[in-house]
């Protein structure tokens, strides 16, 4: 049993999570720090946002992966853990958090606390993290920074569940260009004042280096040279390489592997060493199952620590085999057992899935937080050459003790002009959206926010989008799941369907262009049954756009000889997963991603919409 005389203080190690809603700036204050510590080599060229170093992180603009990296600043070691700020990866965050003993929260000097502003803060304070507020982007032109601390206050006060969470610094940065101040009228020099902060306020880890080895794996990363590392923080003990520990299962069965490496983190480099100790985050090798939950022990005394919670999902997609007509022809991985090992394998790593097997041996129904958390799923895939077809985005229901059907419901927060309120609040009103608060800065913007079902924001961003002109920002965030709330009746047009298979002609697609817009351009393979185009009517309307005009011996004016088309609307991957209905499909391949029918012959399609219910 430990007991406090047992414990030290590691005054040389200071562990800090970065948290903040999407797009307040925690992976550029990241790099600012970075810099500034001088931990980057002078011949490294690392350009911005160092920390997203995965594609669709730097295509996004956004932090998708939680990472670990490490400064010295006055001789002590800051671990910094950069999370992502969307609420669709808040599954990584909750992971992570474990890691830390206090936090860097960021708040946008104009937006104020955000959706994830909350959920991210009310995690921290629950595992009693230590907090430093840092409002960031003071420089922004709409910056109402008085207005935005006051907001902060109003949070904590609401969030906190005893006094000491109220005490907490205050400073004010811009991570663009580097500093950070504790008074807005104080010199804008460099982040020190933030390293100061961090130093004197986050609590050293207090710790026993000399009881039974515990580390929880917190996160997972592999290499071709040296295969899978186990990322956690040592609670207890100390690790060392070349020693056997033992590895606690989530249901408690043990297995022992030797430990061939371990490595600290500094700068974007692991480095290796021959121990670290607890209060260190380390990275092992040598523990090739490991899996994020569970538990690295000393082998003679293993014990196991609580694994931590994770927030249920809210949005499932069935992912089958591909059964178009051009199955097989531009993926490496196209079977069913390829598509079902990679989405299994993909739980080990991404905490918030869920996978499990369809009605079929060739469909399988993922889980996950939001469209966005599947989308990045679904694009990752693509980009790994794996060919396949999802539906459309469903909510996950449950029941409760007396047997009524929850549906989960989120807090929805638009920023735009007023102008846009209007055609706003009437679209939001047929998905059953109820106002919670609205407020105006005086110059013509709104901030709206409003109780809605999940299911009513799917297919809603781009009708946000088209109603706003672009010029608006809308998030959200699971508050919980309610009773349902009954059908809700959302309007497209209907779809120009592919009658046959074929290569798309100008003739054919002008054509079809005189009956709505087109998806596909001249030259471009379709097949029966492929959604080519949105109706202007709300029927279903069936084209030949491979249609070819009929040669004749007269010649046709001038006017006729060069066909001018419409470029065709080009669906990106999220604009795809909206538009689809219950009765239609995306096909995804590494090169395209086709919209198409569930039912590719008509006949059977008709035979379809007769046997369903009125």
């Amino acid at each position: 049993m430990q007991t406090a005389d047992m414990q030290k203080v590691r005054a040389d190690i200071r562990n800090v999570a970065i948290i903040a809603h999407v797009d307040h700036g925690k992976t550029t204050l990241v790099d600012g720090l970075l810099k500034q510590s001088h931990v980057l080599r002078g011949h490294q060229q690392v350009g911005e946002l160092i920390m997203d170093s995965n594609d669709q992180e730097r295509e996004r603009g956004i932090t998708i992966l939680a990472k670990n990296t490490a400064i010295i600043y006055q001789d002590i070691k800051i671990n910094i853990i950069d999370t992502p700020g969307h609420a669709d990866f808040g599954g990584e965050v909750e992971r992570v958090l474990n890691m830390a003993d206090g936090c860097l929260l960021l708040v946008d000097a104009a937006e104020g606390p955000m959706p994830q502003t909350r959920f991210v803060l009310q995690r921290a304070l629950d595992l009693n993290l230590q907090p430093i507020v840092v409002i960031n982007k003071i420089d922004r032109k709409d910056a109402r920074v008085e207005q935005v601390v006051e907001e902060v206050q109003d949070l904590f006060l609401e969030l906190a569940t005893h006094d000491s969470q109220l005490n907490f610094p205050i400073l004010y940065a811009i991570g663009r260009a580097g500093v950070a101040m504790w008074n807005l009228d104080d010199e804008r020099k460099d982040l020190q004042p933030l390293l100061d902060a961090i130093i004197n306020t986050i609590p050293a880890p207090t710790v026993d280096v000399d009881a039974p080895l515990q580390m929880l794996v917190s996160a997972l990363d592999y290499d071709d040279y040296r295969g899978k590392y186990a990322i956690g923080r040592i609670t207890r003990g100390r690790v060392t390489a070349q020693r056997q520990v033992a590895r606690i299962r989530r249901d408690g069965s043990i297995t022992y592997q030797k430990v061939p490496q371990v490595f600290l983190y500094r700068g974007l480099q692991r480095v290796e060493v021959t121990e670290a100790l607890a209060g260190d985050i380390v990275a092992l090798t040598g523990v090739a199952d490991a899996n994020i939950g569970e538990t690295i022990a000393d082998r003679d005394n293993p014990e196991a620590l609580a694994s931590f919670a994770i927030s249920e999902p809210t949005v499932k997609i069935t992912f089958g085999v591909n059964t178009s007509p051009f199955s097989g022809t531009e993926g490496k991985f196209s079977t069913s057992r390829q598509l079902r090992e990679r989405l299994y394998r993909e739980l080990e790593t991404n905490v918030s899935l869920r996978v499990e097997d369809g009605k079929t041996p060739d469909e399988f129904i993922v889980s996950g937080r939001g469209e966005l958390h599947l989308s990045v799923l679904i694009e990752t895939l693509r980009r790994e050459g794996y060919e396949f077809q999802v539906s459309r985005p469903e909510v996950v229901t449950h029941e409760d003790e007396d047997g009524h059907l929850l549906e989960p419901i989120e807090h929805l927060v638009i920023e735009t002009s007023d102008e846009f309120i209007g055609s706003l609040t009437e679209a939001l009103a047929i998905r059953k959206a109820q106002l919670v608060n609205m407020s105006t800065d005086g110059r013509g913007n709104m901030r709206i926010e409003y109780d809605i079902p999940t299911r009513g924001l799917i297919g809603f961003r781009n009708t946000f989008l088209t109603l706003t002109k672009g010029n608006g920002a809308m998030s959200s965030l699971l508050k919980g799941f309610e009773r349902w709330q009954g059908q809700m009746k959302t309007h497209r047009m209907g779809a120009l369907v592919a009658s046959e298979t074929g290569v798309a002609i100008t003739y054919g697609l002008r054509n079809a262009q005189e009956r709505g817009d087109t998806f596909v351009e001249p030259e471009t393979a379709v097949y029966q049954g492929m959604i080519v185009g949105l109706n202007s009517r709300p029927d279903d309307l069936i084209v030949n756009v491979c249609k070819e005009k009929q040669k004749t011996n007269i010649r046709s004016s001038t006017a006729e000889i060069a066909v001018r088309l419409t470029p065709p609307v080009v669906l990106s991957l999220e604009q795809s997963l909206d538009f689809i209905q219950d009765d239609e499909l995306l096909e995804v391949t590494p090169l395209h991603l086709r919209l198409r029918k569930r039912y590719l012959n008509p006949n059977e399609r008709a035979r379809m919409r007769a046997r369903q219910p009125e």
